[in-house]
This record gives C-alpha cells, sequence and structure tokens, in this order.
C-alpha cells in the first residue's frame, strides 16, 4: 500500500516539476513515507526522521513531509511538538496536504496545481514517476482504504481509518493509466481484499471488479491482497478460476494455529474453518499456490499452542508463510487489555523453528518444478539476469542476451531453491510475434 501511495505523491510532485533525485541532501522536499504495523518498522521511521533534521538545518528551506501510519489520521499534535522541522504531516494514502502546501503561495499555474491534486486524491488518472514510467512491469491498485474489521493485534483501523471502498471507475481509469505505461500485472490492495464494495449500498464486490479489471486490454496479470478467511467466498474462488487473467495465487492469513489463540486475536473462525477453506480453495482452482500470515508469541500463547500452529503448517504445507514476533502496538485491545507475557528470546524461538519448516516445505513444493516448463512474466534485470514470476508467484531468474521486460515467455526449470528458481528461455514470447516483439522493445 506504500508503494502505491508513493507513487502517487511522486506523480503529482512531478507534475509540479520536481525531480526524484537519490540523495536526500540534494532535494527541496523530502518524503517519508511510514509505516507503524510493528514495533521494528516504527523505529525504523523515527530514526530516519532524525536522521533529517541536521539536512533541514543546514538548508531552513528544505520541505519535509512525514506521511502514512506514523502520522494516522486521527491528528497528529504530539508529532507536531516533537518535530518541529517538519512542515507537513499527511495522513496514509493522503498526499493533498503536501500538494496543498506547495502550491498555496505559488505563482504557478493553477490549473498544473489542480491537476496534481486530482493526482493526488486518487480520482483515477496515475501517471508514474519518470523512472519508473516504461520500465515498471508490476504495479500495485489500492481498491479498499483503511480496516474496520479490528483484529486486537492490529493497529491499521486506528492509523488508516475505516474501511472505505474506491469506485469501479477511479480503479478501472488507473489500470487503463498504468497499462498505457507498460504496466502488465496489477495487484489490487486492501487491508481485507474481500470485502471491496461492502461498504457501499448495492456496490460491485470484488468478483464483479476482477471481471471488469480483467478486460482492460494489455493487461496481462491480476493479483489481489490480502484476503480473510471470513470473507473468500466460493463465488470469488470460481471467478479466480474462470479468469484466465486472475493469477492462481491465493494470501489468505491463518495468524495462528490454535483456537483460543485466534480468539484472543479476534479473527472471528476457527482452525478447522481456515483448513476447510484451504481445502475449498485447492478443489476450486488448480495448480494454485496458497500463501499466509503467522504471529508467534502472542499475548498468553503457550508453548503447547505454539505447537498447533507448527502442526498445522505441516498438515497444510503452503507455499509461503510470512512470520512476525507479536509486537505490541499502542491503543490496540490487545495493548490494552492483554500482558505481552511471552520473552522476546521465546518469540525468535518460535520464530525460527516456523521459518526453519516453512524453507523444508517451500524447497520441496519448488522441487517439483524441475524440469517443468512455466510461463514466466519478466520485470527486470538484476546481477546481469532477469527476473520474473510464474503465474503462481514463484520467483524465477534466467540468463538471456536480450531485454525480456516485460514479456511472457515459457521457461524451463533448471535450478530449484525454497525462495528462488532458475531456468532457461524456451522460444519466442507467449502470444507477441517477433515483430511486435521488436516494437515493445523499441517502447522500453
Amino acid at each position: 500500500m506504500n508503494v502505491a501511495d508513493s507513487q502517487r505523491v511522486a506523480s503529482a510532485l512531478e507534475h509540479l516539476g520536481y525531480q526524484m533525485t537519490e540523495r536526500a541532501e540534494d532535494a527541496n522536499v523530502i518524503v517519508l513515507n511510514t509505516c507503524v504495523v510493528r514495533q521494528s518498522a516504527e523505529d525504523k521511521a523515527y530514526g530516519r526522521l532524525q536522521s533529517l533534521r541536521p539536512i533541514k538545518k543546514s538548508q531552513p528551506d528544505l520541505v519535509i513531509n512525514l506521511m502514512g501510519c506514523l502520522v494516522g489520521v486521527k491528528g497528529y499534535e504530539r508529532l507536531q511538538q516533537r518535530f518541529p522541522f517538519v512542515n507537513v504531516f499527511s495522513p496514509p494514502s493522503d498526499p493533498g496536504p503536501l500538494i496543498a502546501y506547495l502550491t498555496q503561495a505559488d505563482s504557478r499555474n493553477q490549473e498544473e496545481a489542480e491537476i496534481a491534486r486530482r493526482f493526488a486524491a486518487m480520482d483515477g488518472d496515475l501517471i508514474l514517476p519518470v523512472q519508473a514510467r516504461g520500465q515498471l512491469v508490476a504495479s500495485h491498485v489500492p481498491i479498499v482504504l483503511g480496516c474496520s474489521h479490528a483484529c486486537t493485534f492490529c493497529i491499521i483501523p486506528y492509523r488508516r481509518g475505516t474501511e472505505h471502498s474506491r469506485s469501479v471507475g477511479e480503479i478501472t481509469a488507473e489500470v487503463r493509466s498504468l497499462v498505457s505505461q507498460g504496466v502488465k500485472e496489477i495487484t489490487l490492495l486492501g487491508q481485507i481484499v474481500d470485502r471491496y464494495g461492502k461498504d457501499i449500498a448495492d456496490g460491485p464486490n470484488l468478483s464483479a471488479l476482477l471481471r471488469i479489471v480483467s478486460q482492460v486490454e494489455g493487461l496481462e496479470r491480476i493479483r489481489f491482497l490480502t484476503s480473510h478467511p471470513n470473507w473468500m467466498t466460493d463465488e470469488l474462488l470460481d471467478t479466480v478460476a474462470e479468469l484466465p487473467k486472475v493469477m492462481p495465487h491465493i494470501e489468505v492469513p491463518v495468524q495462528a494455529g490454535n483456537d483460543q489463540v485466534l480468539e484472543n486475536m479476534h479473527r472471528g473462525y476457527t482452525v478447522d474453518d481456515y483448513r476447510k477453506l484451504i481445502e475449498r480453495i485447492r478443489e476450486r482452482i488448480p495448480n494454485v499456490a496458497i500463501a499466509t500470515d503467522i504471529i508467534v508469541g502472542f499475548p498468553g500463547e503457550t508453548d503447547m499452542q505454539f505447537q498447533d500452529t507448527y502442526a498445522l503448517l505441516e498438515e497444510l504445507r503452503l507455499d509461503v508463510a510470512h512470520l512476525a514476533r507479536y509486537s505490541s502496538r499502542p491503543g490496540t485491545v490487545a495493548t490494552r487489555r492483554m500482558q505481552d507475557d511471552v520473552p522476546d528470546a521465546e518469540k525468535w524461538r518460535r520464530f525460527r523453528l516456523l521459518e526453519d519448516q516453512q524453507e523444508r516445505i517451500t524447497g520441496e513444493i519448488n522441487a517439483q518444478y524441475m524440469g517443468e516448463m512455466v510461463e514466466v512474466l519478466f520485470e527486470e534485470q538484476v546481477r546481469g539476469r532477469w527476473k520474473g514470476r510464474t503465474p503462481t508467484n514463484k520467483l524465477v531468474f534466467v540468463e538471456a542476451n536480450k531485454d525480456l521486460r516485460g514479456q511472457i515467455h515459457n521457461i524451463q526449470i533448471t535450478w530449484t531453491g525454497p525462495w528462488s528458481m532458475q531456468g532457461r528461455l524456451i522460444g519466442q514470447p507467449l502470444g507477441i510475434s517477433p515483430a511486435q516483439t521488436i516494437s515493445l522493445q523499441t517502447q522500453s
């Protein structure tokens, strides 16, 4: 979500005549977009902000904009007092305050300023920053902002506000704009993406949106995240299975493998509910890859309860498990009502046990690709090799003497590991003639 927000603010600033610079010391405007989902992320944000203080002192005209979840949606007076050298505070997904600050006393053309404000307001148009234009193959499009579910551990509802769905027209316009600039793959984003449209009377649901977005000409692939077990319907699963552009790749967090822990987290389902959902996903979507999220060391989690999580992951054998150690977040129910009683050393022990387990499971799953032919959409060149992803979101590296950016190729897998695979190029791009290939390379 922050990547998408940063692209939007960069787009608006470039429309006002600003250019990207790699060094903060060379900038006229610095935007620090922040995340506070865990304490480590918040600490990193504060550390980076403090590092900007001497730059501001040496360059008083420098504009510093603090943006994102560190600011939140409920006021930032405390931050203003603590960091008086910050000029502008912007809530998550809202570059508007920065655009207003930069244009309010400016003699520039007001029409240009208004266009920049529209970019910032997510009204549908999005012109990518210069360095991404024609280079970015996969991009993110927020469709649901905020969250109203309120898991006891999660700070997102407090910092990003209540759930709010963007209109189909805005989303589709943004997707078309991105595709016209070379983007081939779109990931639709939401804190609970399956709840798209639930806040709109008689509004479209995610299945309907996927059908509309899949009709955008030139778009090759669609993904969506993050799902919630309570809102992943059979209709949605059937839509994924039916639409060729929607990838067989599902992200649906379980968070824990014990019913009592899940109840304490206020997740709203049981372990058996999740187990049955995984069965339904695999029944309806052939060759699907499933990713999950796990929190270890939640308040009150015993070693036996943790072992239930370990056993569940061993049983389900999911493709990816994003792991996190529980981190107390001010204002959440867990912090207000529960004692963070699992020692940090024990959190790390549980984390590493799951990490080793998942590395083994993913390695075994990926080993099944050895010698197989897979379709890979290539995104960029990294250290002399082209990096791309399969429909199931497996990372593949290939050596090639030609530009593969934005192209889909048949690749034979020659090596597999738990985190990536390697392969060799076979034939021409799928569905693209040699003449079209030359045209695409010229545009890039």
